[in-house]
């Protein structure tokens, strides 16, 4: 048999456990106390209010959190429109791109006739055209042709959808010239890769890719990248009418053309933004 103090001792120890057990559960259920939010009791625009000050004073995150409970306690206020609104915004500015073009594109559902819906098109496309072109980002690659081409089409598509459809916007003018911008980086990406197969060999891959962006991009400047490139790849494969037939072509569009004297060979210049 058990001593009295061990007795004692075993069942001190049982019920501390039983006491934590008990005390998780009912925190599990949900039947402790939460700390507490000092919200509670906020009105539509003491919440909008503070979101504002939030935004004011660059702390993002808690701007975020406001306009989420704005739009959670009073959805069908005229405040909860202005809250999903801003919420893109908001996330941008916080580095959630995600989330920013998520709440763009659930405010374009839910609210396709409002007044400001194109704003939230121009935003979508800007937060994709700005994916990763922070300083560091564009320190360590400047040129945006070489980096992932998913965010430059999405954003193309975006301001395409806003010059569609709002046409006399005032964010239109903006957009069409971002969109001539990413349309030589859309042609630019396939040229990349059009010079990536011709390094490794690959000329029938080189020329198809360098057609491709010739066909897409008619009007784009690494159009003449992309000629030079199916005339090389023509000429390595022993396809000589292919070759002489966009040898003239190129010639009569791009005379002068840089690539006749240096080939392939790249030069940077890494100062320059455009």
């Amino acid at each position: 048999m058990r001593s009295l103090p061990a007795l004692q001792s075993f069942q001190a120890g049982f019920r501390l456990l039983l006491a934590l057990f008990l005390a998780a559960t009912l925190a599990g259920c949900g039947l402790l106390p939460e700390a507490q939010d000092e919200t509670v009791g906020w009105s539509a625009n003491k919440l909008y209010g503070e979101a504002k000050a939030a935004q004011a004073d660059g702390t993002w995150d808690k701007a975020a959190k406001y306009l989420e409970k704005l739009e959670a306690r009073f959805p069908y206020g005229r405040f909860a429109q202005q809250a999903q609104l801003e919420l893109g915004y908001v996330y941008w500015k916080a580095g959630e791109a995600g989330s920013a073009i998520a709440a763009c594109d659930r405010f374009i559902k839910l609210h396709p006739n409002h007044p400001a819906v194109d704003y939230a098109y121009y935003l979508k496309g800007l937060v994709s055209f700005n994916e990763d072109l922070g300083f560091v980002g564009y320190v360590s690659n400047p040129d945006q042709s070489e980096r992932d081409p998913k965010a430059a089409r999405e954003s193309f598509d975006a301001f395409r959808d806003l010059v569609t459809r709002f046409p006399n916007s005032k964010y239109t003018p903006d957009a069409i010239v971002r969109m001539n911008y990413l349309v030589n980086t859309m042609a630019k990406q396939d040229v990349n890769v059009a010079r990536y197969y011709i390094g490794r060999g690959a000329y029938i891959a080189a020329a198809n890719r360098a057609q491709n962006a010739i066909r897409n991009y008619p009007n784009a400047p690494a159009t003449e990248e992309a000629m030079f490139i199916m005339i090389t790849a023509y000429d390595r494969l022993g396809m000589t009418d292919l070759r002489d037939d966009t040898d003239r072509i190129m010639r009569k569009n791009y005379p002068e053309s840089r690539y006749y004297k240096d080939g392939l060979a790249r030069k940077t210049t890494w100062w320059k933004l455009w």
